[in-house]
Formats: structure tokens, sequence, C-alpha cells
């Protein structure tokens, strides 16, 4: 089987793709984007065989998506493209399947950047933090601004949910725009040639700082234009590699897209600010209906994205007033009788989970913080700078609760986990038990809960969070 990537037109119509493992947060949209553009979908995945949200699979296979179980029944033809990310064995039945047939393979990212690359405007939302959301936003305001763009996410969109489409993390345009996040952790970024490149942030997550500034620089320079945020010291000291670049930050007087000192109002679930065009000092207000310092940073990056694509500046803020944000990125459960509120998050990196606590910290109320790592490898690498953000951001009356990593089967070393990362957070002098087995968790925190608190249910790469965010708010 070809290791190569194959050739994929610009038109997919009529040819046959199977996606291995197609219910992930990056397989999904990209399965609908192809079946959009009239692609012949098909596909397995482990969560589906497992029993796992079942509603998913029933709802791609309403869009005319073909599921079969992950045996190696779905690959029929050697006309296939196999859509299988590179770490997946050899020994998966659809992958010693494809190769009998000589089919071609591609990852997800050569699929995608191959569409990308193709569209006449690209904008590629690069950072180690925040990328879903600047995509959304971005994507929210270039449909806002009548370019009918293909959006290419890696969450659940809100302003894109409909009773037909309740799973949105994609959206199949007819415009000549296509927004997409694009990953840094495989190394894929390096596939992308945007027309506009949006550098959020290069702060360590899945690869060491020198390999990250390698590939965020390579990434600027591969673009037409470069949209840079000036708050972040590593993202601007990589500016000279920008062929040409627009900035912008909250706290960086010098920033090309900014805000007025003093102008910004926190709530609890939105906030305000004063918009500031240093090209022309011309002033704009901006409402976002999402709270967070990150969450203004992540507005000002989509307008500046926006604006290098040739929107508005006017435009582009008005657009945001409308942003509804995104499943899982600080989405309000609910609040129960006793004024407990539940928050579901993807928080998982130290950027991210930083940028939750200190939202949470803005308000009133003690912190319940619940976290499933996303694995045991990411616990190795970045586990003691994780426990050093729960030990700063919490307070002594906060508490984090910490289930086993996620596991869906596979080879892996489990040598260091969640006992050890508690472990790192008591030593870091905050408050943190290991309960193993999650439900067990679940039990722990409706015992501890007490009025006014605070629980927020954090991880990455586990559609399931979501139901045991809402499991606990219905217990409560």
């Amino acid at each position: 089987m070809s290791a190569q990537t194959p050739p994929i037109a610009p038109d997919v119509s009529g040819r046959p793709f199977f996606f291995c493992g197609i219910g992930g947060s990056g397989m999904l949209p990209l399965a609908c984007i192809l079946n959009a553009r009239g692609a012949k979908i098909a596909g397995s995945d482990r969560s589906r065989d497992q029993g796992r949200t079942p509603e998913k699979f029933a709802w791609l296979e309403a869009q005319g998506i073909a599921l079969f179980p992950q045996d190696g029944s779905g690959v029929t033809n050697a006309e296939q493209v196999l859509v299988a990310s590179a770490a997946i064995e050899d020994t998966v039945p659809e992958v010693a399947r494809a190769r009998e047939l000589g089919c071609l393979r591609a990852s997800r990212a050569e699929l995608l950047s191959a569409l990308f690359n193709a569209a006449p405007t690209s904008i590629a939302i690069g950072g180690t933090s925040g990328k879903s959301t600047v995509t959304g936003m971005t994507g929210w305001i270039m449909t806002q601004a009548g370019t009918d763009p293909t959006i290419m996410n890696g969450a659940v969109m809100k302003n894109f949910v409909a009773d037909d489409v309740p799973f949105a993390s994609a959206r199949a345009g007819r415009g000549k725009v296509f927004v997409s996040e694009v990953d840094e952790s495989d190394g894929s970024i390096a596939l992308y040639r945007p027309t506009v490149a949006v550098l959020l942030n290069v702060t360590l997550d899945h690869k060491s700082m020198d390999e990250l500034r390698v590939l965020f620089s390579d990434f600027l320079a591969a673009s037409d234009v470069a949209a840079i945020n000036a708050d972040d010291p590593e993202a601007l000291a990589l500016l000279p590699r920008a062929k040409r670049a627009l900035t912008f930050g909250i706290t960086q007087e010098k920033a090309q897209i900014g805000v007025v000192p003093g102008s910004i109002a926190d709530g609890p679930t939105r906030q305000a600010a004063t918009l500031v065009d240093r090209h022309d000092g011309r002033e704009y207000p901006l409402v976002l209906n999402v709270p967070g310092r990150h969450n203004l940073s992540n507005a000002l990056a989509a307008i500046a994205g926006a604006v290098a694509a040739g929107v508005a500046v006017g435009d582009a803020v008005a657009a945001l007033a409308g942003f509804s944000g995104l499943a899982r990125r600080f989405d309000v459960v609910g609040t129960s009788t006793s004024g407990i509120a539940v928050i579901d998050d993807f928080g998982h990196n130290p950027d991210k989970v930083r940028a939750t606590l200190r939202t949470l910290r803005m308000h009133p109320g003690r912190v319940i913080a619940f976290f499933q790592p996303h694995g045991f490898g990411p616990i190795r690498q970045m586990g003691q700078e994780l426990a050093q953000v729960f030990a700063e951001e919490l307070l002594p009356d906060d508490r984090v609760i910490l289930c086993d990593p996620v596991y869906f089967g596979g080879t892996v070393d489990k040598s260091v986990g969640s006992a050890d990362l508690a472990q790192w957070i008591e030593s870091a002098g905050g408050h943190a038990e290991h309960v193993p087995d999650r439900e067990a968790c679940a039990d722990r925190i409706v015992a501890l809960a007490r009025p006014g608190d605070r629980i927020a249910v954090m991880g990455a790469r586990d559609d399931t969070l979501t139901a045991f965010a809402r499991g606990i708010l219905d217990r409560l």
C-alpha cells in the first residue's frame, strides 16, 4: 500500500474513501466535508463497536455514510482510499485488508491539506491552545461576511448546530474560503500552504519547545500573510519569518489590532471591551458571549485573521457579537437548585487548564476540578507542568479529582499515571485525590459539592465526558 499522499483533486465527487476511526474529532468533520462534496464515504470506529456515543454514529449513517465493524469488512476494493492515522498499527484489520487490495492510504492531515491548499483563500489557525475556538470564531465571521466558507474544526460549533446537524464540527460551504485548524502535535502543520496563517501561541504541549519553534516558524513562512499574537513572546519572536504580518494583542501596546486600556468588562458568561485598529486609530465596541481573558485574545486572533483575508474590521467585530461558542469549551452544562454550576471543558494541557481555572477564579465560589488525562503519554510529557498549574491557580479550599487516563485499547506504557499526577499536585501545594474509576469520581464529587461550588469537568479525546458532566448535574 502506498505510503505517499494520494493525488486528491479538489473535485472528489464519486471517489470512495474509508475512514478508520471515523468518529474521532478530526476524522468526523473531514468525512462530512467530503460527503457533502459527493465522495462515497464509509468507515469504522472502535468506539462504535464498544457501544459508546451511539447517537453520533446513528447520525453519520443518516447522512448516507456506511459504517462497518472494525474487522476489515468495509474495505472491499482497490479504488478505496484508506484514511487512517499514521500511528495505527498494521495489525488493525482495515489496514491489513487495504494492503492486500493495494489501496492508497492517506492520513487525515494529508487529505485535509490537499483540499485546503486547493482553496482560493485559505485561513489556517495554528498554536498550542485556542485553535478550535478561533477556528469557530473565524468561520462565523467569514460566514456573516457572505463568503459561504468551508470550515474544518475539531469541536462542535454551536452557531452551526441544528436539529438535523447536532455534530456541527464542520461546515461544507460552496464559496472560495476554507478555514481550518492545523495541528502541530503530529507535525502535520508542515503540509499546509495558507493564504492567511494565524498563530495564537507557542507553549508546551505534545512536543518540545525547540520542535514547536521550528514548526510554527515554517508555518508562518509558508503563508502569504500572518496574524500573530503579540502578547505571546514565543509567537512574536517568529514574526521575522512571515512575508507580511498583522499583529494582535490585549496588553502589547504596539499590536495593530488591540484593546483600549481599561475598557475590558468581565462577566461570568460574557464580556466586553473596546477594540482599536491602530492602523487608523478607529475604535469598535466588542461584545462576546464567552467568558475569560483567553477568549478575548481568541476574538482578536479571529478578527485579525479575517481582516488579513479581506474583511473590514468593523464587520468582523460586529459578527462576533453573535458567536455562541463551542461545545466543551467552558460549556456551562447547567446550575443545580442549590447554585452548583457544572462546566464541561476540553482543558487538557497546561495552557488550556490554566485558562479555564483563571476564568473560574474570576468569580466567587469554590472550584472542584475533575480531570481525566487524555492518555498516559501526556502525563509523562507535561504532568509536572500540569501539577504546577493546578497548584498555582486553585485556592486552599479547592479540590482536584483525578480518574485514570482515557484508554481505548492498544499497546501503551502505563508506568506513569494519574496517581503520580495527584502526588505532583500535592507536592506543589495543591489538593488532589486519585480515584481510579470515573463513576466513583462522580460519587466523590457529589459528596464534596456544596452550594455555590463550580464543578469543572476537564479532559480531551473522550466524547463521553459531556454525558459524565450532565450526569453529575442530574444528581445534584
